[in-house]
């Protein structure tokens, strides 16, 4: 599958091939959704805390006597229905963490990086780096592109230049490919790649590389890694980083 790749003056450069095993990907509303619902219960800390009866502080004098008063049946001062009383069925700390097999969760990155790619909601640019961090050097540069909405930028490694030029956008986030997920692809409309970007998600999402035998020899058979098709490129191994 071939991308267009944009300078930083919104000219096209060139083209790249992406592999269709992670931006060809038909969408999985069930496994995204479940995706999204684990990321925002694992954010959860679960330290709310309430005291019941048994743990607040008080005597545990009954307040007057049982009958004879023409009055409800009282206890003592740290009865529920009291101010400054236990609360009934009140938070305690919990966890909220859930489990998703690791396959389900690549799953659903590519499915919303197909979606990406399908909805022409993706922009592939040169490797760039701003010599200082300025807000108008990311203005400009998503106003070459051509985009008026919320944007992910994803870039090869941390950058901080590039994160402060986005810091005044309340609509912009900046972060390494590697820390690609679900809930960021879901939040941002626009996504805005570089080439080393896309090839590191390539090597953490993408199928590993199994050499096929050939008459005279083993092809290698893996797509090039280089910017733009037809460069020669060098092989990179599988990255095991957790998804």
């Amino acid at each position: 599958m071939l991308i267009s790749v944009y300078g930083l003056t919104g000219e096209i450069a060139g083209q790249v091939e992406i592999s269709e095993d992670i931006f060809a990907i038909p969408f999985n509303e069930a496994v995204v959704h479940q995706a999204m619902v684990r990321q925002l219960a694992n954010k959860r800390q679960g330290t709310a805390s309430t005291k019941t009866r048994g743990e607040v502080s008080g005597s545990t004098r009954k307040l007057y006597a049982q009958k004879h008063t023409g009055r409800a049946r009282r206890g003592d001062i740290k009865s529920p229905l009291l101010k400054g009383g236990g609360i009934v069925f009140g938070p305690k700390p919990r966890c909220y963490r859930q489990s998703m097999p690791k396959k389900m969760r690549r799953l659903a990155i590519k499915c919303l990086l197909s979606t990406k790619v399908r909805e022409g909601n993706i922009r592939m640019v040169e490797d760039f780096d701003f010599p200082q961090p300025k807000t108008k050097n990311m203005i400009n540069l998503l106003s070459a592109l051509g985009v008026n909405s919320s944007v992910l930028i994803l870039t090869p490694h941390s950058m901080p230049n590039i994160v402060k030029s986005a810091g005044n956008l309340s609509n912009v986030k900046v972060m390494p490919s590697a820390l690609t997920n679900v809930l960021d692809l879901l939040s941002y409309e626009t996504l805005i790649c570089t080439v080393s970007a896309i090839r590191i998600i390539e090597k953490i999402w993408g199928r590993p590389h199994v050499p096929r035998q050939i008459k005279g020899g083993v092809d290698e058979g893996h797509p090039s890694s280089s910017p733009f098709k037809g460069e020669e490129e060098g092989e990179g191994e599988e990255s095991h980083a957790s998804v």
